[in-house]
């Protein structure tokens, strides 16, 4: 026998090779039914997977994000099998999982493929979902899998099965279709009933340029039509709200080939809402004790090497520039942090100055691939609300925590008010990719846990999505469609003071190194600005808004009235502007709508007379006739920010 542990911290006894779907059938036949995979010992296994030994075992259904995963993993492998049924010959990449849905990367030889064939392909998975076919692990030996796709023809596997351990081999098999695999996969594909393939892209094999181009199919599945119905409701939502449509129709931001590809150009009223973000923070860090500091867009490529981004991004970065000087190379900023070190040494300190907090709106390049290049949210220069910590190492928890306050601030004022917090650790399997000794990585996740845990933080752990010179908390933000971005983040980094050789005199007079603390509440200013606008949907907070208000004269003949009421407006720092084009009324309106200007003040004869403004509320209609006075009291009460 042997002992299972569930997440309630229950313990019950089973025989050895018992499986997940068996302990949730002696729980209930409604909870075996849903089951799709199950967690032992912290990695997801298949619900069928023989368990021989004691273990922690929680059971995934759709409910579980592992879960839904799970799903889409088995409905990639039923999109293949459908393709191989419909086009044989068809040869196969790799088909993951994704946050919405799943893909398979295929390869058709002269055939092509259209947006036309999806329908097709989406019919002939159905009916296979249909049959019921078991998924079926099979370990396997490197030769018996050489052999396999050598008589299958399919080059892509063989590559993959190349850099495999002999011994740590899968395949899984569900009907007629056989795949190269390490799981999980769901019991049958019976779960699936409903799907949608919702485009087709091409993608070179394995993300590499000079090798050929793929056919990328994305399809997303659920286990009810109804879901299916609803997500595609989502995502029709979700094009309305799309920054890139929405920042072209506000007038926020745009780009150009000329410039160069990921380089955004802020207009005047995105530049008016970015200065207003800015000011905000910088409002509320001078509060928190920051100093602001300025430092260049470039470096010397010495100050790169010496703090590791060089090896890290050197690569994958924009190239050094040369300088007369053939000694002489500098680097684009990929990031602001050994900019600040270099600030903290640039005099001696002592432990009673720590900490010392510096903030700077530092603009950093990536070269990011065109490929993945996305309105704002992946660009190649972007601006970073970036602020460093030098303190004690007694100091690190407090100021953490106070961090985590300012991030919750930011979060508040703008809406923000479903997220998680992620303690973001190394890949315990891959340390190459860090820097710093374990004894100093260990200590920051602890005091990283303790601080989210001081805070009642809601957190979960992430292996391998650490910051290469230490781990960080990560602020994953859902947004008003459900949708969920990583904003904030914190982290705690024990290496770089030692790679710069960062001191202070300490009590007992003798040298010490400072912990530095890395943190940007909004992260990249770009990419917040993306999702602050699809969270919205345009509609800023009343305080942010770059336009507030919009004065329509109903006619040429009360242009001198608008220009009177716009300037006792401006005297109380609401903003906005008079609309004196030689349209009707209505038309202003519309077009005032369509800006989601929060406020539209008409003006003509009546108002004139009794020296007042109809009010007019985005997206609500009529607010009634106020004094000019009386709007300006009712607008602070809305701004809710006017007095922070």
């Amino acid at each position: 026998m042997i002992k299972i542990t569930l997440p309630d911290g229950s313990v019950r006894e089973y025989e050895k090779g018992v499986t997940g779907y068996d302990v949730a059938m002696s729980i209930s036949e409604g909870l075996a039914r849903n089951v799709l995979s199950a967690k032992v010992n912290g990695e997801v296994w298949d619900a069928t997977r023989p368990i021989e030994e004691d273990a922690t075992v929680q059971l995934l259904t759709w409910n579980d994000d592992e879960g839904k995963s799970t799903f889409w993993h088995s409905s990639a492998h039923l999109l293949a099998e459908a393709l191989e049924e419909l086009y044989p010959g068809v040869k196969f990449g790799i088909g993951p999982p994704i946050a919405n849905g799943f893909y398979y990367d295929i390869d058709l030889g002269e055939r092509t493929l259209g947006e036309d064939d999806l329908p097709k392909i989406e019919q002939k998975m159905l009916e296979l979902a249909r049959n019921k076919n078991e998924f079926v692990r099979k370990d396997i030996s490197k030769a018996d899998a050489i052999k396999y796709f050598e008589e299958k023809g399919d080059e892509y596997k063989l590559e993959l099965i190349d850099g495999l351990e002999d011994g740590k081999i899968t395949f899984y098999e569900q009907g007629n279709f056989v795949d190269l695999c390490r799981g999980p996969h769901m019991p049958n594909t019976g779960f699936v009933k409903a799907v949608k393939l919702m485009n087709v892209a091409g993608a070179y094999w394995r993300g590499d340029e000079k090798r050929k181009q793929l056919t990328r199919i994305y399809g997303v599945s659920f286990p009810k039509q109804k879901e299916l119905k609803e997500y595609l409701e989502l995502l029709e939502e979700a094009k309305k709200r799309d920054h890139r449509k929405l920042g072209k129709e506000l007038e926020l931001f745009t780009f150009s080939e000329k410039v160069g590809m990921g380089l955004p150009l802020w207009l005047p009223k995105g530049t008016l809402l970015r200065e207003r973000l800015e000011n905000f923070l910088r409002k509320a860090q001078i509060k928190a004790g920051y100093e602001p500091v300025v430092t260049p867009h470039i470096g010397s490529k010495q100050l790169y090497v010496t703090s590791g981004h060089y090896d890290k991004y050197g690569e994958d970065s924009f190239q050094p520039i040369k300088t007369p000087n053939e000694n002489e190379e500098f680097l684009l900023k990929p990031m602001n942090c050994p900019h600040h070190c270099e600030i903290y040494n640039s005099k001696p300190r002592s432990y009673k100055d720590l900490p010392v907090r510096f903030a700077e709106f530092g603009t950093v390049y990536r070269y990011e691939q065109s490929g993945e290049l996305h309105g704002l949210t992946r660009v190649r220069g972007f601006t970073q609300d970036d602020a460093h910590i030098f303190c004690r190492p007694d100091q690190v928890k407090e100021e953490f925590v106070k961090v985590i306050d300012l991030v919750l601030y930011v979060f508040n004022a703008l809406g923000f008010s479903d997220f998680t917090a992620q303690v973001s650790l190394r890949d315990p399997e891959n340390k190459s990719k860090y820097i710093g000794k374990d004894e100093l990585w260990d200590k920051a996740e602890r005091e990283i846990q303790e601080a989210a845990d001081e805070r009642g933080l809601k957190t979960v752990r992430e292996l391998g999505e650490a910051a290469f010179y230490g781990p960080k908390l990560d602020f994953m933000v859902k947004d008003a469609l459900g949708r969920s971005w990583q904003l904030g983040t914190i982290q705690v980094d024990y290496n770089l003071p030692e790679r710069f050789e960062l001191e202070y005199t300490g009590s007992d007079n003798q040298k010490h190194r400072p912990v530095m603390i890395h943190r940007a509440p909004f992260g990249s200013l770009e990419r917040f600005v993306a999702v602050l606008i699809e969270h919205c949907g345009g509609r800023f907070p009343l305080w942010l808004a770059p336009d507030q208000i919009a004065v329509l004269p109903i006619s040429e003949k009360y242009q001198a009235y608008a220009e009177e009421v716009y300037a006792q407006l401006g005297e109380s720092d609401i903003r906005g502007f008079i609309d004196n084009r030689d349209e009707k009324i209505g038309r202003k309106i519309r077009d005032a709508e369509v800006k989601k200007v929060p406020f539209m003040l008409i003006v003509g004869e009546k108002e004139q007379e009794e020296g007042k403004v109809s009010v007019r509320k985005h997206g609500e209609g009529d607010f009634g006739s106020l004094s000019v006075e009386d709007f300006i009291k009712q607008f602070k009460q809305e701004s809710t920010l006017t007095d922070k």
